[in-house]
């Protein structure tokens, strides 16, 4: 009886094992198909922070942005990336909403973000170099408040899976990091009070969407 229960448990933890193993495996990425991917906004993340005064730095997100890849599995330097980004749905958690809608002012004065004359902020990429399996920097073209400026982005590659368990699709995640000068773009409102320097932390998952 006991060799028995052993063998069952043995089976037990194999069968385990397998499924763990099968949920998270990661593929490399350029085993992944060629086309179109486009950004899962449930799994994706843009935030940004500013000094305050030198004291500490002010957080805030966007909630609603999209972006798409155009991947190309053979080259993957020659991929191109798109993104856009709604400045209306700027989050900063101000705790007084209820007195002063913060975020609403932030979004549409014509010292910041003006969503009323510049609904979007765009991005499009010119340049991939892989540094290493899963490092690369990406440069491309940042269009805010109406000027277009190179910008350059450190990007991690974070995995893959050939078929995403829930999706049922190929998908690949990144996470990426890049640093503006606020004032390049005309916002110079506070500045040097409140940071010229803006840091971006980016998260995304991508799943092929032209099968």
């Amino acid at each position: 009886m006991k060799s028995i229960r052993s063998v069952a448990l043995l089976i037990s933890i194999a069968f385990t094992a397998s499924c763990i193993s099968w949920v998270f495996a990661k593929s490399p990425f350029n085993d992944l198909p060629d086309g179109t991917y486009t950004l899962d906004l449930a799994h994706a993340s843009i935030v940004w922070k500013v000094s305050h005064l030198g004291l500490s730095n002010y957080v805030a997100r966007f909630a609603n942005f999209d972006a798409q890849i155009e991947y190309n599995a053979n080259n993957v330097q020659s991929s191109k990336v798109y993104a856009s980004i709604d400045p209306m749905s700027i989050q900063t958690a101000y705790p007084n909403a209820e007195e002063k809608d913060f975020d609403n002012i932030l979004a549409t004065d014509k010292s910041w973000f003006n969503a009323g004359v510049f609904p979007t902020i765009e991005f499009v990429s010119t340049d991939i170099k892989m540094l290493s399996e899963n490092t690369a920097t990406m440069k491309g073209n940042l269009t805010f408040l109406g000027i277009t400026k190179d910008v350059e982005l450190a990007v991690t590659f974070n995995g893959a899976m050939k078929v995403q368990p829930f999706t049922r699709k190929p998908t690949m995640g990144f996470s990426a990091t890049t640093t503006i000068m606020r004032s390049e773009f005309g916002m110079t409102k506070y500045v040097p009070n409140i940071g010229d320097r803006v840091d971006v932390m980016i998260e995304g998952e991508f799943f092929k969407t032209d099968d």
